[in-house]
């Protein structure tokens, strides 16, 4: 009997060590296939990270490769008086900014031309101007100074030249966070500068000069925009030409054919720029 009993045990035991082996091969078999599974999912997300790796690497190096190109062009060539060569027209506007600002840029962009502007500090200090100042240098045209107040007797007589036109340079600074040093003497270099003095005056500022090879005369005729034209082209005798013009009606409504004689004659359109200055004054002094 005890025997018996003794061998029912056994068999119970054996039992229950073929139920928990099953049981083992069953879990085991579970777990294998939940990560076979999840390999299988994240397999795309790694291979796509890999691959946004690689494009971002590819990129840097693309990038890289750039900048050294960029680096080692070789710059415009330039002219031994430093213009540039070639055949370049300079648009250089004065007394602005005024309420036709913004359509002069309006008709500059949508020919995508960049243009010189020398600007009055009395100007500057409009509050409601202001926003196209901003918007002239973000659009690639360069601010200079025409002096506070447009006064011969104050700027020449008085010597209050070089005074007048730094601080419409930081008029010009705060506005548009430039630093420009160019600026144009009302009624030109000559005869008001001169004087050596204040020529060295300027020069100990750190200003740069310039007067123009092209007067449009635009200030002469209120209403007629094809003789501002007319005068220009009678004018235009070298590769190089800087017109003097005014934010006035008259001129903007001149300026698309102006633009167009000057394509049609085979001239690009240049923006000044400080790292780039050639000399151009009445007083054919090389240093300003």
């Amino acid at each position: 009997m005890k025997t018996l009993r003794s061998d029912i045990k056994k068999r119970r035991v054996r039992k229950a060590r073929k139920e928990r082996r099953r049981l083992v091969v069953i879990l085991a078999a579970i777990f294998l296939m939940i990560f076979l599974i999840g390999k299988l999912t994240s397999a795309p997300e790694e291979e796509v990270v890999a691959k946004e790796s690689i494009n971002q690497e590819d990129a840097t190096v693309v990038a890289e490769e750039s900048i050294i190109q960029s680096a080692i062009q070789p710059a415009k060539q330039k002219r031994p008086d430093g213009k540039p060569t070639g055949k370049v027209v300079y648009l250089t506007f004065d007394d602005g900014p005024t309420t036709l600002t913004d359509e002069f840029l309006d008709l500059l962009k949508e020919q995508d031309i960049q243009a010189t502007f020398f600007m009055q500090g009395i100007n500057l200090q409009k509050i409601d101007l202001q926003e196209n100042v901003k918007r002239a240098t973000e659009e690639g045209h360069y601010v200079g100074a025409h002096s506070m107040t447009h006064n011969s007797k104050k700027l020449y007589d008085n010597g209050q030249f070089v005074s007048e036109m730094s601080e419409t340079l930081s008029l010009i600074q705060d506005i548009t966070g430039t630093n420009p040093k160019l600026v144009r003497p009302p009624y030109g270099s000559a005869p008001g500068l001169k004087s050596q003095q204040i020529r060295n005056e300027i020069i100990k500022a750190g200003i740069k000069i310039w007067d123009w090879t092209i007067d449009s005369k635009d200030w002469a005729v209120k209403d007629n925009p094809n003789q501002i034209v007319e005068n220009i082209k009678k004018q235009t005798t070298t590769d190089i030409e800087v017109i003097l013009m005014h934010e006035q009606l008259q001129t903007l409504q001149a300026l698309p054919k102006i633009i167009a004689f000057y394509k049609k004659n085979g001239y690009e359109f240049g923006v000044y720029n400080d790292a780039d200055h050639f000399y151009l004054n009445f007083q054919n002094d090389t240093r300003l």
